[in-house]
C-alpha cells in the first residue's frame, strides 16, 4: 500500500534553517540511520523498538530534553519522538550516543501527517505536546496544533486510560486548550480523576496539573521563567 502526505494547507509549524553545531552535524550524518526513519506503512512498534514495551510519543520535542529525561527515567516504555527541526534532531542524537539508550526513535516529518497515516490506532500509551508554538498573533491561532481535528486524531491513536500531556508557558494558549479538553468528554483529569471542567479565569492557575516527573524543566521553560511566565501542565486520560 502506498501512502501520501495528508492534503492540508495550515501547518502548526515553519521549517527554519537553525545553526547546527559541528557535533550535531555529525550525529545526524551518523546517527540518523540507526535512529531515526521515514516510516511508509503502518508502523510496528514490537518491529521498531524489538519489544512490547509501552510507547510515549514526544510531538515537537525541541532539543529532546524531554525525552533525554524520560527515556533514562522509564527504560521499560519506549519513546518516539517526531520534530521538523534537524538541530533538535542531531541534539537527541548525540544524547542517544553519548547515554547509551536503546529505546528511543526519531521521525523528522509533520506529526499530524504521521498520526494519521502511520501510526495504528490505539498503540500509543501517552502523548505528550511540551510547549507548542502558541503562534501569538491572532491571525496566526488557526496555526495552533492544539484543535478538536487533532484532538480527534489523538483519541483514536491513544489506548484505553492512555495519556494526554499538554504543557506551556504561554497563559491565554493553555486557557484555550483547558477550555477545548473541557468540551471532550472523553478526556478525564489524570491528577484528580474528574473530568477537567473550564477554567476560573480569574484564578489563572485553577485545575492545572503540578509538573510531573516525567517532566523536566527544559532549557525553553527556563527562558520563560526569566521572562516570568507561568507553566501549565494539563495531564489528561482517556475514557
Amino acid at each position: 500500500m502506498k501512502f501520501e502526505p495528508t492534503d492540508r494547507q495550515i501547518r502548526s509549524f515553519v521549517l527554519r534553517k537553525g545553526k547546527m553545531t559541528t557535533g550535531q552535524k555529525k550525529a545526524v550524518e551518523e546517527l540518523m540511520p540507526l535512529f531515526a526513519f521515514n516510516p511508509t506503512t503502518w508502523i510496528d512498534f514490537n518491529q521498531l523498538f524489538e519489544n512490547n514495551n509501552p510507547v510515549w510519543l514526544d510531538i515537537g520535542f525541541g532539543n529532546g530534553e524531554s525525552i533525554i529525561h524520560a527515556a533514562q527515567k522509564y527504560p521499560e516504555v519506549n519513546f518516539l519522538g517526531i520534530e521538523v527541526h534537524l538541530p533538535g534532531v542531531g541534539h537527541l542524537l548525540m544524547s542517544i550516543q553519548e547515554l547509551g539508550l536503546t529505546n528511543v526513535r526519531i521521525i523528522r516529518n509533520d506529526a499530524v501527517d504521521m498520526l494519521t497515516l502511520f501510526i495504528k490506532d490505539e498503540s500509543l500509551a501517552a502523548i505528550h505536546i511540551f510547549f507548542p508554538d502558541p503562534w501569538h498573533k491572532k491571525r496566526h491561532h488557526k496555526r495552533r496544533i492544539m484543535n478538536q481535528n487533532f484532538l480527534d486524531l489523538i483519541q483514536k491513536k491513544l489506548t484505553k486510560d492512555g495519556r494526554l500531556h499538554y504543557a506551556s508557558d504561554w497563559e491565554p494558549y493553555a486557557l484555550e486548550v483547558q477550555e477545548l479538553f473541557a468540551k471532550n468528554n472523553w478526556l478525564v483529569s489524570q491528577t484528580t480523576g474528574q473530568k477537567n471542567e473550564q477554567t476560573d479565569k480569574s484564578q489563572p492557575n485553577s485545575n492545572f496539573a503540578p509538573r510531573p516527573e516525567w517532566r523536566p524543566v527544559t532549557k525553553f521553560e527556563r527562558r520563560g521563567q526569566r521572562l516570568e511566565h507561568g507553566t501549565y501542565d494539563l495531564i489528561m486520560r482517556k475514557t
